[in-house]
């Protein structure tokens, strides 16, 4: 990419042109930070840390169901998980989780581990294995809007 120097204008102090170049430099950077893989990749290092590969029909049924608690995934975000959830004690929208329906879904990894690791244990109370992950994460991937 390629920045040209702007013209100075005179409503513009003249250091604001290096700054507006040094954050438009800065853009691309954050951006990818925060985009850091794909929910497929996603999908192989579940299922390589399990040893099996997620099932959607499996990770449909977790999604779904209450595992001993009050709560289902399903309880906050949705079923099918395609368009907007809300969460259950708090009322606040979340993201349509599906990757169909939401381009920014499972494209970060720190977040993909944190969420999973605070869902898990409000929904299972306990770590999801890396199978249940896997599992979920297929059936996320086989809906389609």
């Amino acid at each position: 990419m390629t920045l040209t120097h702007p013209a100075p204008r005179r409503d513009r102090p003249a250091w604001i042109v290096p700054l507006m170049l040094a954050a438009a430099g800065l853009v691309p950077a954050l951006a990818a930070q925060a985009a850091d893989t794909t929910p497929a990749r996603q999908l192989e290092r579940f299922s390589a840390q399990a040893g099996a590969p997620g099932q959607a029909q499996r990770g449909r049924i977790f999604f779904t169901s209450r595992q001993g608690g009050e709560w289902s995934c399903a309880s906050c975000h949705g079923n099918p998980p395609t368009q907007a959830g809300k969460h259950a004690s708090t009322g606040k929208a979340i993201d349509p989780m599906a990757p169909a329906a939401n381009a920014a879904a499972f494209t970060s990894t720190a977040k993909v581990d944190k969420w999973f690791r605070r869902n898990c244990n409000d929904v299972v109370k306990r770590e999801c294995s890396a199978l249940e992950k896997a599992d979920v994460l297929a059936y996320l991937l086989s809906l389609k809007l």
